[in-house]
């Protein structure tokens, strides 16, 4: 039987362990790309999870889109949601494409249907119940950042911000021109990668509309950080960390790979309160990728 002090002991050393753990310098967002759930290697995926749940300094996780694997049906909401209840961290969402723009059902030929735009409408209330969301684009704030995690809710593209959401987007950032903020979004903005693959920089894989988004951007410099999936840019590409990567000389567009892949890998932004720094994590040799580490400097919009 223990004793008092041993009991004592075992106290102090858990109050001292989360008092540890509280005094952590940086922020820690782990961005988890295109799940495609259930999709291709669900083992390896469950043991990403696993993985996640062991690391003790992760404030929240963040999946960016396309967390259905082809169609947003009702099964496939069903397990990702079964998959998402093991994660035991802060998460938060994003809707993609798969996950709303297409019918439940493919056509005589096999392939995939726009849905009309009361089941896409249908689709992204789905999202929001199967993930106890608010809304489906919604903004946080950690360590100092204003965090905006965008929807794609358009209906011409892909990847398409509606006008409504736009409008939200301005008014938001007009209120916070001093915060250091991140967007989230399905995809990336134009340009920011090179042109490798056939639908890299095309209509349907940038952030739409690229016009409107541009005009904001350059209004808002406080918005220096755009993370982003849907491309399924892999770590061993150019174009994953590479200079083409800053978008208008003022925004850092990072890539994530997708979790369909034999080797997954994962991007965490660590947020301190002058810079960023961002690691790629290999979950197949259960280390990080060095020679991928950035740091970004935050500058003062104070």
């Amino acid at each position: 039987m223990c004793s008092h002090y041993t009991k004592c002991f075992f106290f102090f050393m858990l109050t001292m362990g989360c008092a540890l753990f509280a005094q952590t310098p940086y922020t820690q967002i782990v961005l988890l790309g295109d799940p495609h759930l259930p999709g291709k290697n669900i083992l390896a995926k469950e043991k990403v999870i696993q993985t996640l749940n062991d690391w003790k300094d992760v404030n929240m996780v963040v999946a960016l889109g396309d967390l259905c694997s082809e169609l947003g049906t009702p099964e496939e909401y069903t397990f990702a949601h079964t998959f998402f209840s093991m994660l035991n961290k802060p998460f938060y969402p994003i809707n993609g494409n798969h996950d709303y723009f297409y019918a439940n059902e493919r056509s005589e030929n096999g392939k995939k249907q726009r849905a009309s735009f009361a089941l896409q409408k249908e689709k992204l209330q789905t999202f929001r119940k199967t993930f106890s969301l608010e809304n489906n684009y919604f903004t946080l704030e950690r360590g100092g950042y204003l965090l905006i995690f965008l929807s794609v809710d358009g209906s011409k593209y892909l990847t398409e911000i509606s006008t409504e959401q736009l409008a939200w987007l301005e008014k938001t950032l007009k209120e916070n021109p001093t915060k250091p903020t991140i967007a989230f979004f399905h995809a990336p903005l134009n340009n920011t990668l090179l042109n490798t693959k056939k639908n890299y920089n095309q209509l349907n894989y940038i952030a739409q509309p690229s016009t409107k988004i541009n005009a904001i951007l350059q209004q808002n410099p406080q918005l220096f950080l755009w993370v982003s999936g849907h491309t399924h840019t892999s770590f061993e590409e150019e174009s994953f960390a590479s200079p083409i990567n800053l978008y208008d000389n003022h925004v850092n567009t990072i890539h994530n790979s997708d979790m369909n892949k034999k080797s997954i890998t994962t991007n965490s932004l660590f947020l301190y309160p002058t810079y960023v720094i961002i690691k790629t994590y290999n979950h197949t040799r259960h280390s990080w990728e060095d020679k991928l580490e950035r740091q970004i400097t935050v500058q003062n919009f104070r």
